[in-house]
């Protein structure tokens, strides 16, 4: 019997390894989410964010309190900035203390010291289990349904919603009778060029064992600051259907093209509206510049 090639064994032991810690950090809930840490840590936040010059639209559809499954487009590789944005926008409308989660990519709970980090900020395992139990206690819940392949998507597709398919959401609102509203971003993927996203490679290397999808390849390691614009959608009400809809697979997929419909028409939208962002977000910050410049003078600081 032929000997299994050496490279081959430590390749698969390797991949092993990450699965196993993957599994350890997604089901390890000893840290939770932390008001008083979120405190100290928006400063921060907000300096991150100001760099995409962001701009907020329709808040008020955001519920001041209940449950409520927020649902948006993945953007800018590992820096998504929709998310940071979007978060803050929650924060300022519900408050701190009260509940809200994100669902994040199970590899970030894998990571040493980055699992324990987003758990404080609120962020959980993207699984229906956890988000079920979220919302049933009243919770807020922003869930990315495109995750890495759409946060990944080539930047030719920069302006297209992208979900792949996944109706997991939509049966995770019909079970729980939660409102359901749309949150689009646009530009936050014109901040990276994403070349391509690699998932033909991710697979053959067997990244996709671990729940690994992509791997892509960008033009640049950094973001460029894009002007970043999310907006609010109204309301989508599931309810009327009843917990039972979640297995019917027809009605499952007319809500999935209903939501995934009113997003891209959305983001056709904001797209005419701002078809050069990286443009927009370079002036406002020479703005904004030139404004902290100006104040200083006036109070007496000058250049030196």
């Amino acid at each position: 019997m032929p000997r299994e090639h050496p490279a081959g064994g430590w390749h698969l032991r390797l991949l092993e390894s990450l699965g196993q810690r993957i599994d350890a950090g997604r089901g390890d809930g000893s840290v939770r989410r932390d008001p008083d840490f979120i405190r100290r840590r928006l400063p921060a936040v907000a300096c991150y964010t100001s760099y995409f010059t962001p701009e907020v639209r329709g808040l008020d559809r955001l519920p001041a309190d209940g449950p409520a499954l927020l649902v948006g487009n993945h953007s800018g590789f590992v820096y998504m900035p929709e998310a940071w944005v979007c978060g803050q926008a929650v924060l300022s409308r519900r408050g701190i203390d009260p509940p809200a989660y994100v669902l994040a990519y199970d590899l970030l709970f894998a990571v040493p010291g980055i699992g324990s980090f987003l758990r404080q900020l609120g962020a959980i395992p993207a699984n229906a289990g956890e988000a079920g139990s979220a919302l049933s206690r009243g919770a807020c819940v922003l869930v990315y349904p495109g995750g890495d392949l759409e946060a990944c998507r080539p930047w030719t597709q920069r302006n297209e919603i992208d979900f792949g398919g996944r109706t997991g959401f939509v049966r995770l609102a019909l079970r729980s009778g939660v409102p359901v509203i749309p949150v689009v971003a646009h530009g936050a993927h014109h901040a990276v060029t994403v070349l391509a996203r690699g998932d033909r490679l991710a697979r053959t290397i067997g990244l996709d064992r671990v729940r690994i999808k992509v791997l892509p390849l960008l033009a640049g390691p950094l973001p460029m600051p894009a002007h970043l614009t999310l907006e609010f959608l109204p309301a989508l009400d599931w309810t009327g259907y009843g917990p039972g809809a979640a297995g019917d697979a027809d009605l499952v997929s007319a809500c999935y093209f209903q939501i995934t419909g009113q997003m891209q028409a959305a983001l056709d939208r904001l797209s005419a509206e701002q078809p050069h962002p990286l443009l927009t977000g370079c002036a406002r910050l020479a703005g904004q510049f030139a404004a902290a410049v100006a104040g200083r003078a006036s109070s007496g600081w000058t250049v030196p």
